[in-house]
């Protein structure tokens, strides 16, 4: 760290700290989203409990500024229109 005044080293200090939680809130909504997404082609039931844990996890980042809160409804409104798409698919299919 080649800053030279103490409060810059310290606000570096926050920002790397506060990338790595931001990070792995992002990489969590991601695994869950793709996790309720592929529920939907089997158990309806199963794919709106994590599309619930998804949505959840979203506001919470939504909350506490990791995104922006346009973006929360935004990835919210995608996930429940892929799963209700895959659902009435595989409605069809069955």
């Amino acid at each position: 760290m080649a800053l030279r005044h103490k409060s810059a080293q310290k606000r570096h200090r926050q920002s790397l700290k506060r990338r790595l939680r931001n990070r792995s809130k992002k990489s969590t909504i991601k695994t869950f989203t793709k996790k309720a997404v592929e529920a939907a082609t089997t158990s309806a039931e199963n794919a709106t409990e994590l599309q619930r844990l998804a949505e959840s996890l979203i506001d919470k980042a939504a909350k506490g500024s990791t995104i922006h809160k346009n973006a929360a409804a935004r990835k919210k409104s995608r996930l429940a229109k892929r799963i209700n798409k895959l659902g009435a698919a595989s409605e069809t299919n069955a």
